[in-house]
């Protein structure tokens, strides 16, 4: 798949981008996995990166064991291009108090980031895959809590990007993004 940024803004000294693309193919210090609390990667997001990245992610996040939702934890990246995976679980669709639960995911994705030293990071639309999250709240509330991260910790992380393989979701992320930061505009 070849790789396109569809926008890339400038908040606070943060460079922020839209980008369709694989995921397993960023060069960012850290990508972030859409995961389950037991951090069994099988499918989606989560088994795309352990089949490039290879067995070691998974048996990193074995010794993890397991994570709250709206909670994350970081592995080593294996053979990616990224130096580490950032584990975030959010909610699945249903389950109640979802909105809540996947601010904390994005949120505790980006301080795990912000404590590691990490200054650029690709993350998807966490929950909004085989979790069911409707996609356009699910992006909302991914770049609502970016811009507040970032309203809160300033430039400490560099580079932000939301990275998805498929174009509904990329479209989707790339017309919020407006909304969101509409004052950057």
């Amino acid at each position: 798949m070849k790789r396109e940024v569809l926008k890339s803004i400038d908040y606070k000294g943060v460079k922020i981008e839209i980008v369709r693309g694989d995921l397993t193919e960023e060069d960012t210090e850290a990508i972030v996995n859409a995961a389950n609390s037991y951090l069994k990667h099988g499918g989606g997001v989560a088994g795309a990166i352990v089949r490039k990245g290879g067995r070691i992610i998974q048996e990193e996040s074995d010794k993890i064991g397991y994570v709250p939702v709206g909670k994350a934890a970081l592995t080593g990246a294996g053979s990616l291009k990224a130096k580490y995976v950032i584990h975030a679980v959010g909610p699945r669709w249903g389950e109640g108090n979802e909105d809540n639960k996947l601010e904390s995911a994005v949120k505790s994705a980006l301080v795990l980031a912000k404590e590691k030293g990490i200054e650029s990071i690709s993350l998807p639309a966490i929950s909004t895959g085989i979790f069911g999250f409707p996609k356009e709240r699910g992006a909302e509330i991914i770049l609502e809590s970016i811009k507040k991260f970032i309203d809160e910790n300033g430039d400490i992380v560099k580079n932000i990007r939301c990275v998805n393989i498929d174009t509904q979701t990329s479209e989707i992320f790339n017309k919020i993004i407006d909304e969101i930061f509409k004052e950057v505009e």
